[in-house]
């Protein structure tokens, strides 16, 4: 039987291949590719149950503070300028993969995913609700000019048990006045019986939100400490997700309301000993992060510490 034909074999293989006649000469960083070459371990699937994962309160929900996120799996890459990444991430994330992703974050104790509403979504969660998947959903949803309402009728049909306004639905409406139409999207989605969350990638969202009173289940904001080389000022490709972490720090200190921070790995950017931390420690009651199922391991238990880590942390736990 041939053994598989890996990249460590090619790279090992086309050192020893002289090209007419010529030896072939390698650049350093091919020579240093293949001492890196090592067989990845499949992910690790807990032999025994996992224990609980900290958790907190959302509405009514019982909420692991480290979150599945969805992008990675909707085929949504942050790639910066790198044209082929999407179109990879869609083509690595078959439904089996997606529905073993899934699974895995299940049995290394967290209990809850951050989807889109889409077709594929919806397919995706029928299939995993039938091989027994138990995390439950919380939908990120658009707010359609023609039905702003549509999407979040169509989460809590499929099973949702919250749905919060897309980031860049709240910095429109935001820039635009329009809080009432966020104002009146929590309060269709509260009429649904699960909990109602408000997005932003900008903090004018968040600020205008508490000053015309919204009370919202949950606050969605992105939050990093943006110390990586992509990072800014604006426009910059799509690799900025955190402008003003300091103000973003501080102005939730002051807010009551559970808050879940995402892009806090800058879309990949960061060591999740790193963002993880930052993130935990500077007020973030949970984390939403998009993981690849050979990083789910890993990501918990960097979380399970750094959440050990930030027990004194000054904001107090919401949620």
């Amino acid at each position: 039987m041939h053994k598989p034909y890996s990249r460590r074999r090619f790279l090992a293989r086309a050192a020893l291949t002289t090209s007419c006649g010529a030896a072939l000469t390698w650049h350093f960083e091919e020579t240093t590719l293949l001492a890196q070459q090592e067989p990845r371990p499949e992910p690790a699937t807990p032999t025994e149950t996992a224990p609980p994962f900290p958790a907190g309160t959302i509405g009514k929900l019982t909420v692991s503070r480290l979150i599945c996120g969805g992008n990675l799996i909707s085929g949504f890459a942050h790639s910066r300028d790198l044209i082929y990444v999407s179109p990879l991430l869609k083509h690595y994330f078959t439904d089996d993969k997606v529905l073993e992703t899934l699974e895995l974050c299940a049995a290394h104790g967290l209990n809850t995913m951050i989807l889109r509403v889409d077709d594929d979504t919806c397919r995706i969660v029928r299939k995993f609700r039938a091989r027994g998947g138990s995390l439950q959903w919380i939908a990120q949803v658009k707010l359609p000019t023609n039905d702003p309402w549509t999407e979040i009728h169509r989460a809590v049909d499929a099973g949702a048990v919250g749905c919060y306004v897309h980031g860049g639905e709240g910095d429109r409406c935001a820039a635009e006045g329009r809080v009432d139409l966020l104002g009146d999207a929590v309060n269709c989605i509260g009429k649904q019986g699960v909990a109602a969350g408000i997005a932003g990638h900008d903090l004018a969202v968040h600020r205008a939100c508490e000053e015309a009173g919204l009370r919202p289940d949950f606050y969605m904001k992105t939050f990093n400490s943006k110390r990586y080389w992509s990072a800014g000022p604006m426009p910059r490709n799509d690799s900025v997700w955190e402008e003003t972490p300091e103000q973003t720090r501080d102005f939730m200190a002051g807010v009551d309301t559970p808050w879940i921070a995402y892009k806090v790995l800058g879309a990949g950017a960061i060591h999740p000993d790193q963002g993880f931390r930052y993130a935990y420690e500077n007020g973030a009651d949970f984390l939403c992060v998009g993981m690849f199922d050979f990083q789910v391991a890993e990501d918990v238990r960097i979380a399970r510490r750094a959440i050990a880590a930030a027990q004194s942390r000054p904001r107090a736990w919401c949620g």
